[in-house]
């Protein structure tokens, strides 16, 4: 029987074959030859995904002159005003990164900043008429959503977001809400 590529499926026989879990790729010296996504390693095969569905995302908003990390603060403003430090924290972003899409947000006319109601030390940024007609246009989530599963059926829908679910949970940032019956330490 000849012998199957790195990373192809193998028949195997005996219920040990459904308990068996999926291993990488065998690692490969490369060859300058590109190599077919299944030989890719997992971490490869998400980061692509992601891109491309960020690509797909951003080539949607395009229309209202947003991008993926500008819609967030969209809906972040639709629970009322915040300060751009508030904003940085709950984007996960840095303060600076926070103010460049601000800038860009106030441009377009989506938000305001003015001066704080208790403290006119400081300042809190408020979404506009045009902003929230924008975010309802823009963001719904039916169409990002259609992006993201593009060829899956529910069933695999169903299981992609299980895992996903798990990944994150691995992988905590500060300020993430914590599942019931789980513990905030990553495994």
């Amino acid at each position: 029987m000849p012998t199957p590529p790195p990373g192809a499926a193998t028949p195997s026989t005996g219920s040990d074959a459904r308990a068996a879990a999926p291993t990488a790729p065998e690692p490969q010296v490369p060859t300058g030859a590109p190599r077919p996504p299944g030989q890719w390693p997992t971490g490869r095969l998400v980061s692509a995904v992601a891109r491309r569905i960020e690509r797909d995302w951003n080539a949607h908003l395009e229309r209202w002159d947003l991008n993926h990390a500008s819609l967030p603060v969209l809906y972040l403003l639709s629970g009322g005003p915040r300060s751009q430090r508030e904003l940085a924290e709950a984007s996960g972003v840095t303060e600076q990164t926070m103010s460049r899409i601000l800038v860009r947000l106030e441009r377009t006319g989506y938000i305001r900043r003015r001066p704080h109601e208790q403290d006119r030390r400081r300042h809190e940024v408020v979404l506009t008429d045009e902003g929230r007609q924008t975010l309802l246009e823009a963001g719904d989530p039916r169409v990002a959503e259609q992006m993201s599963i593009r060829g899956l059926s529910p069933e695999q829908v169903r299981t992609l977001r299980d895992i996903l679910g798990v990944m994150l949970a691995q992988r905590p940032r500060d300020g993430d809400p914590v599942p019931e019956g789980t513990s905030a330490e990553p495994r």
